[in-house]
């Protein structure tokens, strides 16, 4: 084993990390800052989230109808696209040194990724709420509310 090669691959993975991190982080902020200059004084509807989950064609069009919004979308997936690069060069950084066993079991962590970024999509939209669901929820909460103890 080389004690450079090691810090070299090292000082890459720690690159590809912050250059994720801080580009994600710069791609949200942009995109919350635009979302406020437009519709600032709009309420949320926190009832939607995670109802409708675009995919990459569907995220591009989102980023052209709601630029705002499409760009946070963007850095929450290249935050969570991060560790998965750094598993993917970790592959090809143990298959240079041609050691085998790490190549394999690193190959066998970047699918279980996959799968497990695959089909986190249909749990959370298996039981979608509707907002108005939500709304009479929050109607019902905010009249128990008002009439005290």
């Amino acid at each position: 084993m080389d004690p450079r090669g090691d810090d070299r691959m090292e000082r890459l993975i720690g690159g590809i990390l912050r250059v994720g991190v801080v580009a994600a982080t710069g791609l949200v902020l942009c995109g919350e800052a635009l979302h406020l200059a437009r519709h600032g004084g709009v309420r949320p509807d926190f009832g939607s989230l995670g109802t409708n989950l675009p995919g990459l064609a569907g995220m591009a069009r989102l980023a052209l109808e709601f630029p705002g919004r499409g760009l946070v979308e963007l850095g929450l997936l290249v935050l969570v696209a991060t560790p998965v690069a750094r598993v993917a060069f970790s592959v090809l950084a143990f298959a240079a040194r041609r050691d085998w066993t790490y190549v394999v079991v690193t190959v066998l962590v970047l699918a279980l990724l996959g799968l497990g970024l695959a089909s986190g999509g249909e749990a959370r939209t298996a039981q979608p709420t509707s907002a108005a669901a939500m709304s009479a929820r929050t109607s019902s909460r905010n009249a128990a509310a008002s009439r005290g103890p």
